[in-house]
């Protein structure tokens, strides 16, 4: 009796090479996609940060100068010093208040899912350039908080000017992103829900109370959900654009310029595009390195549960 998986009888080498290979075919719009959109383009401006590539003169000359400026010009230098701020300042906070709110969203409250979606909502809105535009309207001088400090000082203090006084205006930017945690903290709760129950009961018996379960059960187990949170938030954080150039313009007096900024203002208002590449660059070896030292660190205090 004939198999019914038994090879066709005839079939010319193009049609078994056709066979072979036919899941390749199906790659093939992906892999010209990514070609055309990502490895040419990624290619073209490794080599254009070693020139002085403008948009409308060309390149004249060759070289590492752009390197050489980027870390010798005061304002880029400013920028990343900026750039490093915020990422230090938005990332660390991001997280915490994401696990502080799914940690009280993982109770059995009243109305719960309406909780999770009221505090996720600002991470699908918080990109879009009109929520930016809704963030400088309420933070300039007659906003909706300088309206609220004199209601609540009954006139005897005005506010200060959030977007034009350099030491507020950052904080401002930075308030922006944070608010922005409720991916994070969709990723914490799935994490809390799968911290086995039998862990809490055992500490609750022996004595341990809710801080110390938190930081000895809860913390320890949702670690490598802590670990890819962190990664991500940092590679997000150094590619932010919307907030600095809607809200503040990269002002006042640059305190709020970001290096995603600077490759803007370099590529299409100075036609640069050697510097502009350079700097993108610079902050995609910035993140490799963070990325890298986040692994690398990651065996003194990630506990994967599959690991002995």
């Amino acid at each position: 009796m004939k198999a019914n998986n038994a090879p066709a009888v005839g079939r010319t080498p193009f049609q078994k090479w056709c066979d072979k290979y036919q899941g390749l075919f199906y790659l093939i719009p992906w892999i010209i996609g990514f070609v055309v959109f990502k490895a040419i383009p990624f290619g073209q401006s490794l080599f254009y940060s070693f020139t002085d590539m403008n948009f409308f003169s060309g390149i004249s000359q060759y070289g590492v100068m752009n390197y050489v400026d980027a870390f010798t010009n005061t304002r880029i230098t400013k920028a990343l010093i900026t750039t490093f701020q915020y990422s230090f300042i938005t990332v660390p906070l991001k997280l915490i208040f994401a696990l502080f709110i799914a940690y009280i969203l993982n109770f059995n409250i009243k109305f719960v899912n309406a909780f999770r979606t009221a505090y996720y909502i600002p991470s699908i809105l918080g990109g879009s350039v009109a929520i930016a535009v809704l963030w400088r309207a309420v933070f300039r001088d007659d906003g909706l908080i300088n309206t609220l400090i004199k209601m609540v000082t009954f006139g005897a203090f005005d506010g200060p000017s959030w977007l034009s006084d350099p030491s507020y205006a950052l904080w401002v930017i930075c308030l922006l992103r944070i608010w922005q945690f409720g991916s994070a903290m969709v990723l914490f709760l799935a994490a809390l829900k799968g911290v086995p129950a039998d862990l809490y009961e055992a500490a609750t018996i022996d004595g341990a109370g809710k801080w110390r379960q938190f930081f000895s059960i809860t913390v320890p187990m949702i670690t490598p959900i802590i670990f890819y949170n962190l990664v991500t938030q940092i590679c997000q954080a150094f590619q932010e654009f919307n907030g600095p150039y809607i809200i503040t313009g990269g002002g006042p007096r640059n305190s709020t310029t970001l290096i995603s900024l600077l490759v803007y203002q370099y590529a299409f208002k100075q036609n640069e595009m050697g510097m502009a590449s350079a700097l993108a660059w610079i902050m995609f070896l910035i993140v490799c390195v963070l990325t890298i030292i986040a692994f690398t660190s990651q065996k003194k205090w990630v506990y994967y549960s599959d690991e002995r």
